[in-house]
């Protein structure tokens, strides 16, 4: 037979056109939405806009706007669990809360990749920073609170902007994650005092021998209250992340600018250093000793 015959009807495209063919009709987003168009890269990628002719300005820039990307589905996930505990649904507020601990690992790593700039690459920028500061992140700040570390004075950074400041105050004024916990306890049957359960919410957490007592209770009879006991871990979880990452801010500011004062005005390295003494869930620390 003549190599060049076919048999039967006209030959069909051979493999490899099929899926140039194919490959053609996907290329083409002239009319439909496109990967740019869903994420708006062209604003994303537009954000960075460095001030000073320093080479290492964008790898600054660009660490602290992934940060706030993240911190803002952190926060999507903090309210979200806050929301279900004090529902009673327990199963999704698992998952968002451990979802909130993998944000932090990720956060952690971040700065690794920060801790690339030397010393003599902060100072060719850092005169182009003003006053601008990590701690007046309305993010991270809505964060502290939501998860219990209720500082007045915070507040005061955002008050030039009326709509930041209201969300901060909404997360100030509303109960932690901590809060919601202990109310659930006590929706359970487990003694918790009740100025636990109904008391200013602005005012910091005071950690109490009767709250360690509710969550020993729980620790000692797991298999009866499985829930609480894993809701115990999932905080212990994320208070453990939540050092890690201030552990790394801190390291990271020593190595770049020594015991420089930061650029918003605070000690720096000394101040962050005071915010690795803050415990966040501090009976479900304590209890380990007594168990």
């Amino acid at each position: 037979m003549c190599p060049h015959a076919q048999s039967g009807a006209e030959a069909k495209p051979s493999a490899p056109e099929s899926i140039v063919h194919e490959e053609k009709a996907q290329l083409d987003f002239s009319r439909s939405m496109s990967y740019g168009d869903y994420l708006q890269l062209d604003q994303v990628l537009s954000a960075q806009k460095p001030l000073s002719p320093a080479h290492d300005e964008l790898l600054f820039i660009v660490q602290h706007q992934t940060s706030e990307l993240w911190m803002k589905l952190m926060l999507h996930e903090l309210r979200g669990a806050i929301r279900h505990i004090a529902a009673d649904e327990l199963a999704p507020a698992f998952k968002m809360l451990a979802r909130v601990s993998k944000i932090m690992e990720q956060l952690v790593h971040a700065w690794d990749v920060l801790a690339t700039m030397t010393p003599p690459e902060y100072t060719a920028m850092r005169p182009y920073l003003g006053a601008s500061s990590g701690f007046q992140s309305y993010q991270y700040r809505c964060i502290e609170y939501s998860m219990g570390n209720k500082n007045p004075a915070m507040l005061k950074p955002h008050e030039h902007r009326p709509d930041l400041l209201a969300q901060v105050r909404a997360s100030f004024d509303a109960p932690s994650l901590y809060d919601e916990a202990l109310r659930l306890m006590a929706r359970r049957g487990i003694a918790v005092p009740a100025e636990y359960l109904e008391r200013d919410w602005t005012q910091p957490y005071v950690a109490s021998p009767a709250v360690e007592a509710a969550w020993l209770e729980v620790y000692r009879n797991p298999q009866q209250h499985w829930d609480l006991y894993q809701l115990g871990e999932e905080l212990t979880d994320l208070e453990d992340a939540f050092r890690l990452w201030r552990f790394r801010h801190v390291t990271t500011v020593e190595r770049v600018i020594g015991f420089k004062r930061g650029t918003g005005g605070t000690g720096g390295v000394s101040y962050l250093r005071k915010m690795l003494d803050v415990v966040l869930f501090p009976e479900i620390w304590t209890l380990r000793t007594a168990l």
